[in-house]
């Protein structure tokens, strides 16, 4: 596993659980990082602070969809999810097209 965040927060409690990783803030850093991680063979999961699927992601979608491997994943950081209550559930729902 590989962390790019964009918060100290998020990067020092990663390395207190064993997690490598990077802070970057700017549309370069991001994907100079990502290029850079996409290198190394030996990282199967990537992990991205939520921010930057909000703000960037164009970048994260053309990564995604040129590569199966590494997996990237967006996690909150330290203020908590963008996302709804139920996000699980209704994402289920629109995958499946059953309500739950």
């Amino acid at each position: 596993m590989f962390l790019i965040s964009d918060n100290v927060d998020t990067y020092t409690g990663m390395r207190l659980a064993g997690v490598d990783g990077v802070v970057v803030h700017e549309r370069k850093e991001l994907r100079e990082q990502l290029e850079k991680v996409l290198q190394d063979k030996s990282i199967g999961i990537v992990l991205l602070t939520e921010k930057f699927g909000r703000e960037f992601p164009d970048i994260l979608d053309e990564f995604r969809l040129d590569r199966k491997i590494p997996l990237l994943i967006e996690i909150p950081d330290r203020h908590g999810t963008g996302r709804k209550k139920d996000f699980i559930t209704s994402y289920i729902t629109e995958a499946i097209g059953l309500k739950l």
